[in-house]
């Protein structure tokens, strides 16, 4: 990097800071913090949705996986989140903004207390909490793998100037400050993904131009949709998950359902998302295919490819916005995870762990949550430094195997929740569900993997424990029905639009009475 890439990206720093202070102006309660007051246009929610799923881990561990084995790192990772959202958009995203619209709800898991019960509802908030502490970890510390290539400083340091600038805008500025500065990321890495696109296509008139490349003989196998550890069941149990966590399981994916004004522009903003997954990935994947031409690895996975490739191929000034490019996605992601758990901790932890946060008035439970933010965010900065080690191993272990592996057994019970069909399966069904689906995680991973001759297959690691939750949520439920008239009141108000719909933003209610409170049609009965 030289003075003209450095400009470039305090330039975009500073940018992002302006639109946090500026968004500050927008944030008056809880609800405009974590769900933009439901004032969020379909559009704008839509490429929020679509931009807070990136990181540059789709730069680090996905650019290896590309290097090595080709197109099915589109075929088993983008295209599945682009089917799964497509079916969201329908199953998932209009009931989840009647969360916030029906049922004045600003956390995605707030109504869990009286779908099942509190217990259910805890174990929900802090199992997901926990498990994205160590997802954004793995997001720090790929961002922090590229920042080290580029400019030589440590990834310690990449980690802890990454994680402040992030802190500082979406700490301030809530669900709008991300919103609107992943808008402006998108249009960055559209230019960036654009210019090393091109370079890239520039240079394969050497090697049979865009369509003889393909027979050289070091993409061998590049074509083949799946490939080595990535197979049929894998592509399977991933369009599962994607379902699952693209459309709310991670939590923050919710939020932008939460933000917009009706159910059906919650449904349009899936849709655009997954128009956007299904065809803007092909442009950024495309020269990570063609990278064992250009480029020798100096990593095992290959996880440094685009980043050589990007310093080989483009000029000063386009290499800074690459890198810009590079950092939008992490903190779009980062932040919007940042902004979905101090919403769980504020609206469902807090108030269990303290009387007084149950009484918190608009200005404390602002306050709350911003420093929650900071609190999560500072977190999972100390946990990005453990990535690499014994505990963690590289990258893309962390996000497809303990993200992909744990996220089913947390959202099952949350997603299926929302409807009609499993409206028997109760707070047994939740806990049995998300107990057993950990546990078969850690034996998938760890015990039996250790006795299996070579380790039991990535695509049962990520698969097993998704079954196992799935499988059990519904034969609970049938064995032991739990369905209640108060359960069944919240059901109906999630899946039908009345009076009073969703229109508009909801205003939060401050937390009073007992935790155990139910909410019907007819009001909050004891």
């Amino acid at each position: 990097m030289n003075s003209l890439d450095w400009a470039v990206l305090i330039g975009y720093f500073g940018i992002m800071v302006a639109i946090g202070i500026w968004s500050h102006k927008r944030v008056d309660n809880v609800s405009d913090f974590f769900t933009a007051g439901g004032k969020m246009p379909w559009w704008l929610s839509g490429i929020s949705h679509h931009m807070s799923g990136y990181s540059a881990v789709m730069f680090t561990g996905y650019a290896g996986i590309a290097y090595t084995y080709g197109v099915t790192s589109f075929i088993t990772w983008s295209f599945p989140i682009a089917l799964g959202i497509a079916i969201g958009s329908k199953l998932f995203a209009p009931r989840i903004n009647r969360l916030r619209g029906r049922l004045h709800v600003a956390s995605p898991l707030e109504y869990l207390k009286n779908r099942y019960n509190l217990k259910t509802q805890q174990a929900l908030a802090w199992s997901g909490m926990l498990l994205k502490i160590v997802d954004v970890a793995a997001k720090w510390a790929a961002i922090s793998t590229l920042l080290s290539v580029f400019t030589g400083i440590s990834i310690n340091q990449g980690i802890l100037i990454t994680g402040v600038i992030t802190a500082i805008y979406c700490t301030i500025g809530g669900l709008w400050a991300d919103a609107l500065t992943e808008l402006g990321q998108f249009i960055i890495q559209l230019l960036a993904g654009v210019a090393m696109f091109v370079a890239v296509v520039a240079k394969l008139g050497d090697h049979g131009g865009f369509f003889g490349v393909w027979d050289e003989p070091e993409l061998a196998g590049h074509g083949k949709p799946l490939v080595g550890p990535y197979g049929t069941v894998f592509l399977l149990a991933f369009l599962f998950i994607k379902l699952f966590e693209y459309n709310g399981g991670m939590l923050n994916q919710a939020q932008r359902y939460m933000a917009t004004a009706t159910p059906r522009e919650a449904a349009r903003s899936a849709r655009l998302s997954a128009v956007l997954w299904l065809v803007w990935p092909v442009v950024l994947f495309f020269p990570m295919w063609m990278s064992p031409l250009l480029v020798d690895a100096q990593k095992p996975d290959g996880s440094d490819s685009y980043a050589l490739m990007t310093e080989q191929l483009l000029p000063h000034g386009l290499l800074g916005l690459v890198i810009v490019g590079f950092f939008s996605h992490t903190m779009a992601m980062c932040s919007s995870d940042a902004n979905a758990i101090a919403a769980v901790f504020t609206r469902d932890v807090a108030p269990v762990l303290s009387s007084k946060a149950k009484r918190w008035n608009e200005r404390s439970g602002l306050i709350a949550a911003r420093l929650t933010t900071v609190i999560f965010l500072g977190l999972s900065m100390a946990v990005a430094t453990q990535v690499n080690s014994p505990t963690f191993k590289d990258i893309i272990t962390v996000v497809i195997k303990w993200v992909a592996g744990l996220m089913g057994p947390i959202a099952i019970p949350m997603m299926l929740g929302l409807l009609r069909t499993f409206r028997k399966s109760g707070p047994t069904a939740a806990l049995t569900s998300w107990a057993m689906g950990l546990l078969a995680f850690w034996l998938v991973n760890y015990p039996i993997n250790w006795a299996v001759e070579g380790g039991v297959p990535l695509e049962y690691q990520v698969s097993i424990p998704l079954a196992v939750s799935l499988v059990l949520y519904i034969l609970v439920g049938y064995v032991k029905p739990e369905d209640t008239p108060e359960r069944d009141a919240i059901i109906e108000k999630i899946n039908t639009d009345g009076d009073s719909g969703s229109a508009g933003g909801a205003v939060v209610p401050p937390r009073t009475g007992d935790a155990d409170d139910v909410v019907t049609p007819q009001g909050r009965l004891p």
